[in-house]
C-alpha cells in the first residue's frame, strides 16, 4: 500500500488488511512531534489485528534529523522508507518528497548514514524523470548509498492533479533492469489484472498502489463490492477504533462513493454538512436504500450502458478525463499562482510583499496604490484648503474705526 498525506490512515489501513494478504502497512510521518512512545502505540495497535510487515515512511531533508527519528522507529517497524516521492505544495512547502529530486548530494548523505546506523532496511519511493537514462543514474546513485528496496512510481513531478496523466512503465523496467536490489512499480494500477500485467511487463519484484486502493480497497483481492458494504465495514472499524478525525471518514468516504454521488448529488450535499459519526452512518444507510431501490427496478441494467465499466454502486477506480486544449490553458495560465503556492500561503507571501494574485483572487498590491492614490487625493484638498486660507489671512483688511467712518462717509448729508 502507498501511503497518501491524510488518506492511508490508521482505521483505513484496518479495512485494507481484510483484502491485502501480503501488504506492509504504511506510515508515513513527519519529523516533527515525535517520540519513541508514539511508534510503540501504534505498533501495540497493529500487533492486535496483524503480523505483516511493518514500515514506518518519513519524509525529510535532513540527514541527522532523519536518523534520529528512525532510531527512534527502528524498534517497532521491519524498515524505514524515506519518501523522495510526494508531488503535493505540503511537501513543496516543507522541502522534501519529490522536491528534493535534483539534490543527490543530500539524499545519497542521508540514505547512507540510515543504512549505516539502522537495524533495520532502509528503502526509499522516488519518482521519475522525464529522461530515462537520468531516472536510472538517480536510481542506481540511491542503491549505492544503501537503499535496500526502491519504489519507482513512473509519473515525473508534474504529473499531480488534473495533470495526472499515465505513469511509464518503461522507465520503471529500466531501473529495474539497471538495479540489483528488489524494486517495487507504482503507477496504473486499477484493477488486480494491472498489478498481474504489470509485474509481466517491467520484471518488477512487487506492485503499490493508492488510489485505486481507496476507491476500492479490495482491488487487491480481485473482487469489486457494493460500495455500501464497504462503507458500513469502514465505519463499524471507526466506532471500535476511537477517535477519528470526522474530515478523514468523509474523505474517505467520497472516494468510495464518488460515482454513485455523481448521480445522487443531494447526498453528496448532505455528506458535506454533517457533524457527526451517526450522521455520515444515516447518509451511508440513505445511500444503500437508494441503490437497492435502483437495483429492484433494473436500473443497474440501464447504468451499464454508461461509460463506467459497472454500475455507479459497485466499487470501482475513477479515471481522470483527458485534457482538452481549453482545460489545459486554464489550468496552466489562467489558474496559476504568481508565487506557485497555495492560497494559504500565497496569501501570506502576497501580503507581505503588497502584491497581487488574480489566480487566488488576492489585490493587496491594488489595494494598497488605491489607498495611496486616496491619501495622495485627500492631501491636495488639504493643501488646497491651506492655501485659500492663507490667501484670505494676507489679504489688506479694515479696521472696525475705519469702517465705521466710511459708513458715515457714504450716507447722504441732511439739510439743516
Amino acid at each position: 500500500l502507498n501511503p497518501v498525506i491524510n488518506q492511508f490512515l490508521f482505521i483505513l489501513n484496518l479495512i485494507l488488511w481484510n483484502y491485502c494478504s501480503q501488504s506492509c502497512w504504511n506510515h508515513e510521518q513527519h519529523l516533527r512531534a515525535i517520540s519513541s512512545q508514539m511508534f510503540k502505540f501504534k505498533k501495540d495497535l497493529f500487533s492486535v489485528i496483524s503480523d505483516l510487515p511493518e514500515m514506518f515512511i518519513f519524509c525529510a531533508n535532513d540527514p541527522e534529523v532523519f536518523l534520529q527519528a528512525a532510531l527512534l522507529a527502528q524498534d517497532y517497524c521491519d524498515a524505514i522508507d524515506l519518501n523522495l516521492g510526494c508531488p503535493q505544495m505540503i511537501a513543496k512547502r516543507g522541502h522534501y518528497g519529490v522536491f528534493l529530486q535534483d539534490e543527490w548530494e543530500l539524499l545519497e548523505k542521508m540514505v547512507r548514514l540510515a543504512n549505516e546506523k539502522l537495524s533495520v532496511p532502509i528503502t526509499c519511493k522516488i519518482r521519475v524523470f522525464k529522461e530515462v537514462e537520468k531516472t536510472v543514474r538517480y536510481a542506481q546513485m540511491l542503491e549505492k548509498a544503501g537503499c535496500q528496496l526502491l519504489t519507482v512510481h513512473g509519473r515525473t513531478k508534474d504529473q499531480k492533479g488534473a495533470m495526472t496523466g499515465i505513469a511509464s512503465w518503461e522507465h520503471i523496467k529500466a531501473v529495474r533492469k539497471a538495479v540489483n536490489i528488489p524494486v517495487f512499480a507504482n503507477g496504473n494500477i486499477q484493477h488486480l489484472s494491472d498489478v498481474e500485467r504489470c509485474i509481466q511487463e517491467t520484471g518488477v519484484q512487487g506492485v503499490m498502489s493508492a488510489e485505486g486502493n481507496l476507491h476500492n480497497p479490495a482491488l487487491f483481492e480481485g473482487c469489486s463490492p457494493p460500495v455500501w458494504e464497504m462503507a458500513e465495514e469502514y465505519l463499524e472499524v471507526v466506532k471500535q477504533y476511537p477517535p477519528c478525525t470526522l474530515s478523514y471518514v468523509r474523505a474517505h468516504l467520497f472516494k468510495l462513493w464518488h460515482h454513485t454521488l455523481q448521480i445522487h448529488q443531494d447526498l453528496r450535499e448532505e455528506l458535506a454538512k454533517v457533524k457527526t459519526l451517526e450522521g455520515l452512518a444515516d447518509v451511508s444507510k440513505q445511500l444503500r436504500l437508494r441503490c437497492q431501490e435502483e437495483i429492484a427496478k433494473g436500473k443497474d441494467v440501464e447504468e451499464k450502458k454508461s461509460d463506467l465499466p459497472f454500475p455507479h454502486w459497485i466499487c470501482q477506480p475513477y479515471v481522470r478525463p483527458p485534457l482538452t486544449h481549453d482545460v489545459l490553458s486554464f489550468y496552466l495560465q489562467g489558474n496559476k499562482c504568481v508565487f506557485n503556492l497555495c492560497r494559504g500561503c500565497c496569501k501570506k507571501k502576497a501580503y507581505k510583499e503588497v502584491a497581487d494574485c488574480p489566480s487566488h483572487g488576492l489585490r493587496f498590491k491594488t489595494k494598497a496604490e488605491r489607498r495611496k492614490a486616496e491619501e495622495d487625493e485627500q492631501k491636495n484638498d488639504e493643501q488646497k484648503e491651506e492655501s485659500v486660507t492663507e490667501r484670505s489671512s494676507s489679504s489688506p483688511q479694515l479696521l472696525p474705526d475705519s469702517c465705521t467712518d466710511l459708513q458715515e462717509q457714504s450716507k447722504p448729508h441732511l439739510l439743516l
